[in-house]
């Protein structure tokens, strides 16, 4: 195994680690989501009981629903891009990916920026064009 291929298969591995992480951040959220629809159903008094105005809960809601939505879809993505990553596939997705994990501050940030490095090295990306050897084939 060159140390090109080396380094994919970690950058894979730890592009799986920061789409975990990013998954834990992504479901913070889910407090406030129910008390927007605590708010909304009525268990907690609104404005005409003298109580949060019933905005407040639309706003819990939308808030909440829209950071998990995109929490899991950045998730999703950087999964994706360890996966291309360690199948050698998709090169310009796995660019994409790199900068979209430097959102993930600070761990994906420095993920992102070691995956475009090691992309961008001209023996990198004919990796990307071979098919991968599997550890049956032999060395």
């Amino acid at each position: 195994m060159t140390q090109d291929e080396q380094h994919l298969h970690l950058l894979s591995i730890f592009h799986f680690v920061v789409a975990g992480i990013t998954f834990l951040f992504a479901m913070f959220p889910i407090l406030h989501l129910a008390i927007g629809v605590a708010i909304l159903s009525g268990a907690i008094p609104t404005s005409d009981g003298d109580g949060i105005p019933r905005f407040f809960g639309w706003f819990f809601v939308v808030f909440a629903t829209t950071w998990i939505v995109c929490g899991l879809t950045l998730a999703t993505l950087i999964a994706l891009g360890g996966r291309a990553l360690q199948r050698r596939r998709h090169y310009t997705f796995c660019l994409v990916v790199a900068g979209l994990s430097c959102l993930m501050m600070p761990i994906g940030t420095v993920l992102g920026v070691f995956t475009i490095l090691v992309l961008m090295r001209e023996s990198v990306k004919p990796l990307f064009e071979q098919p991968v050897r599997s550890a049956k084939e032999g060395v």
